[in-house]
């Protein structure tokens, strides 16, 4: 399985990252959310090569198949862990897409970095711009609600994780928005992270103030969230986002929860097909129903192998 080395500055000890990439395209780094790793990105890595982009996942450390290392969960590490990737894989003109959690890393990496080697940024679900109630940001959770959170993961973490899937997708007794199976397949995820990590990224994510860090974000950004999310509401979230960040597009999927790359995974892979590639591609570059149909400078998409899809 492919790996690259990150943070070998002096900021955190060195770690292996587990990663995949299209290979072949335009780049585009999806950074998947908290509690899951970047199998969350199987419904947009299997389709969006096939319209010329350069689709690359990462399993942040401490979950999936990258190193779990006792502490380095800040933001300005994930940050840093970020850059690794783009440096180490030599990339330019990249999208970020940035999904709950993996938003704080996009907007934190702009923050130290700037966006010399970015092209676009996309937030989706995202924890951005403070999650947690203070005195300037009365509107936000209160830290008592996070502090639970850790508390029932050290209790019980795989029914914390099973109960948690479900607000995540919205799934109710009236409200059957997803499978079992998608559930399973999410806790399969989930159980993957270290419980040092998940609890870890709980004080990260509900802690860290993106203030500063989201009017830097100068390159074009489209900003996606549902309106029923019951993880990260979106008016503390997004809505506070597309203020802070200049000229930023701004969509909001009715009645949709938290984890909508699943619940609305075509009509996200639409707009984040309309938003980097445009109207360069209106077909797909790869016929799959007629292979010798297929441009002929495209290559097929090598997309390293991933244990933790669903085995059909």
């Amino acid at each position: 399985m492919p790996y690259l080395q990150a943070s070998k500055s002096s900021i955190a000890p060195p770690v292996s990252l587990y990663y995949e990439d299209t290979l072949h395209g335009k780049p585009v780094i999806f950074i998947h959310g908290w509690p899951l790793n970047s199998s969350m990105w199987e419904y947009q890595l299997n389709e969006l090569p096939k319209y010329g982009l350069r689709c690359i996942v990462y399993d942040r450390r401490g979950f999936g198949r990258s190193d779990k290392p006792w502490a380095g969960y800040d933001y300005d590490i994930l940050a840093s862990d970020l850059k690794s990737v783009i440096d180490e894989l030599h990339l330019e003109e990249v999208t970020l897409v940035g999904f709950s959690m993996g938003g704080g890393e996009v907007a934190r990496y702009i923050g130290k970095y700037g966006t010399e080697k970015i092209h676009s940024v996309v937030l989706i679900s995202s924890v951005t711009p403070f999650m947690l109630k203070t005195g300037d940001n009365p509107e936000g959770i209160p830290q008592e609600t996070f502090e639970e959170f850790i508390e029932q993961i050290r209790g019980d973490r795989p029914a914390f994780l099973s109960g948690f899937a479900r607000l995540f997708y919205g799934v109710s007794f009236l409200n059957k928005s997803v499978s079992q199976e998608i559930l399973d397949w999410n806790q399969s995820m989930a159980l993957q992270g270290s419980p040092k990590a998940t609890t870890d990224c709980i004080h990260s994510f509900s802690e860290t103030d993106f203030r500063n860090d989201l009017p830097k974000i100068n390159v074009p950004t489209l900003i996606i969230h549902g309106d029923s999310d019951k993880i990260v509401p979106v008016e503390i979230s997004s809505k506070k986002s597309a203020v802070l960040i200049p000229d930023s597009l701004f969509k909001v999927y009715e009645g949709e929860p938290h984890g909508l790359f699943y619940t609305q995974k075509e009509k996200l892979n639409q707009d984040l097909l309309d938003f980097i590639v445009g109207s360069e591609k209106e077909e797909p570059l790869y016929d799959e129903e007629n292979p010798e149909n297929r441009d002929p400078l495209w290559r097929d998409p090598t997309i390293f192998p991933n244990t933790s899809f669903p085995i059909l």
